[in-house]
């Protein structure tokens, strides 16, 4: 049991590294901060796909209410490899309720890992936080 606990968490670890370069590439690439946030997720997306990554954008997750769905739904920036959710935010001050919003996406899902990458940092390593559920 204690293996495969250590496998997943190698696996989570390798998949974050790869994610986060990619967005310090990203990052780079566009000069820093001062773009709109959509031009970072759709640079970001191509990325992750270069590097080979699995990744779908702006998925849908549809909402319930006891047992009944909401009229609205919430959209996901991206998720890779079935298993991390990404945030993406292009903001010059950093709110904790981004952290809130992907813990509770991650919660819905039932994922493990949460990333919310603000692009508006000056140094990106700084903009970078993990959520775990």
């Amino acid at each position: 049991m204690q293996l495969i606990k250590n496998e997943a968490v190698m696996v989570y670890k390798e998949l974050s590294e790869k994610i986060i370069e990619a967005a310090i590439e990203v990052h780079t690439e566009l000069g820093g901060p001062g773009l709109l946030e959509s031009i970072y997720e759709e640079a970001f997306f191509q990325e992750l796909q270069m590097k080979g990554l699995k990744v779908n954008k702006q998925v849908h997750l549809p909402i319930f209410y006891k047992g009944n769905k909401l009229d609205g739904s919430l959209r996901i920036d991206l998720i890779i490899e079935n298993l991390v959710i990404v945030e993406c935010k292009a903001v010059e001050q950093f709110n904790k309720l981004y952290l809130a919003q992907c813990l509770t996406y991650l919660r819905l899902t039932n994922k493990r890992l949460g990333l919310v990458i603000n692009f508006g940092s000056q140094l990106l390593f700084r903009g970078v936080h993990r959520v775990v559920n």
